[in-house]
């Protein structure tokens, strides 16, 4: 029921629960991890004991993106088409399999939950957060990102700001923006979420699954995923700007941890926020 990278759990009747286990990373979604993560929604909607899957993060975030580092010795968890723009197709075609697979997927997100972290997440049925926790895309200041959600989910004028800027928001904000379903105080963040997924898991099971399909279907109709693989081969440009370029390089001579604090240094956020 585990993996060293992804831990499973049932903590209520027919509630299957997933959590992503790097902290030391911030749960940093490397090829393991992302595979991991799949296989295990995967499996719950296999299971007939399972209802509704809880994703969440171990440690102090939720997901703080990719694993820049690299992971060259790992395979990649699933098949995807190769040529140019291969990466943000691949990862696009694992986030959006959640909005496939028959039973409802809930996100529980609190510290950070950044660039590919909020992929996974908005690519959940429903989003829960923390008050004060932190979603955006920062990836924005070096790159473009592979997964265009942005537009869907918070309008045509803050989703510009923050492709532009690669600010994030808070849990409140991401409520009133309908980025996220609700935000509440941190410490009972876990205890919310499993009292949604009990009243999830006490409906008609056959009529949940088809309910979800019907949401799903309205979006797809009025463009949401075209948009998103449209998108997702726009990112395959950014990869041959300068400042990707530059970026990679200086992740390659100072670390991706020295790399990011420089990207944002200018803003004073994530890595160089300071803590009061």
């Amino acid at each position: 029921m585990s993996d060293s990278v992804v831990l499973v759990d049932d903590p209520a009747p027919q509630v299957r629960r997933v959590t992503l286990n790097r902290p030391e990373k911030r749960n940093a979604l490397d090829h393991a991890l992302r595979g991991g993560i799949i296989r295990a929604l995967e499996e719950a909607d296999r299971d007939p004991e399972v209802r509704v899957s809880i994703v969440r993060g171990a440690g102090s975030s939720f997901s703080a993106g990719y694993d820049l580092s690299g992971s060259p010795d790992q395979e990649e968890p699933w098949f995807t088409a190769g040529g140019e723009g291969h990466w943000p197709r691949h990862v696009t075609q694992g986030w959006l399999s959640i909005w496939d697979l028959a039973k409802p997927v809930i996100a529980q997100v609190h510290g950070y939950c950044l660039a590919g972290g909020s992929e996974l997440a908005t690519c959940c049925d429903l989003v829960y957060m923390a008050e004060d926790a932190q979603m955006g895309y920062p990836a924005v200041r070096f790159g473009v990102p592979d997964n265009h959600f942005h537009p869907w989910f918070l309008g045509m004028r803050k989703a510009m700001e923050m492709m532009l800027t690669g600010d994030s928001i808070d849990g409140r904000e991401a409520v009133a923006r309908g980025w996220a379903n609700e935000a509440y105080p941190a410490q009972e963040l876990e205890q919310r979420v499993l009292e949604k997924a009990q009243r999830i898991a006490a409906m008609p099971d056959d009529l949940v699954q088809l309910n979800k399909r019907v949401v799903h279907r309205q979006m797809e109709i009025m463009g949401l995923r075209t948009g998103i693989r449209a998108g997702s081969e726009l990112c395959s440009l950014g990869i041959h700007t300068d400042s990707v370029r530059k970026f990679v390089a200086s992740v390659g001579e100072k670390g991706v941890a020295k790399a990011s604090r420089e990207r944002d240094e200018p803003f004073g956020d994530y890595r160089t926020k300071k803590k009061t």
